[in-house]
């Protein structure tokens, strides 16, 4: 799969939700989320399998919510080790920090 041929989908469900993009038949990575209050998510993990590591295929799934948010209105809480390591690189995705 060629990386401008990844596209990033949102599954939502009643309390939580998460991020993906189908690698092959058997492989995805994902970005999963619980829905909080005050129309807030907070992102509890990200994954991507070992051989399509370092790629940039995280730094997608989050760029996808980070534009989801500024859309649809929601603040994020990132829990998850690698979503807190993008705050911190990019200052200004702080008004959608919760």
């Amino acid at each position: 799969m060629n990386d401008n041929e990844m596209t990033v989908e949102r599954e939502d469900g009643p309390t939580r939700g998460r991020y993906f993009i189908k690698l092959s038949p058997d492989a995805e990575a994902e970005m999963t989320f619980r829905k909080a209050e005050n129309n807030t998510i907070v992102v509890d993990h990200t994954g991507v399998p070992p051989a399509f590591e370092g790629r940039g295929i995280a730094a997608k799934l989050v760029n996808k919510m980070i534009e989801d948010a500024r859309h649809d209105g929601f603040k994020i809480k990132p829990v998850c080790s690698y979503v807190v390591a993008q705050f911190r690189r990019h200052p200004e995705w702080a008004d959608l920090h919760a």
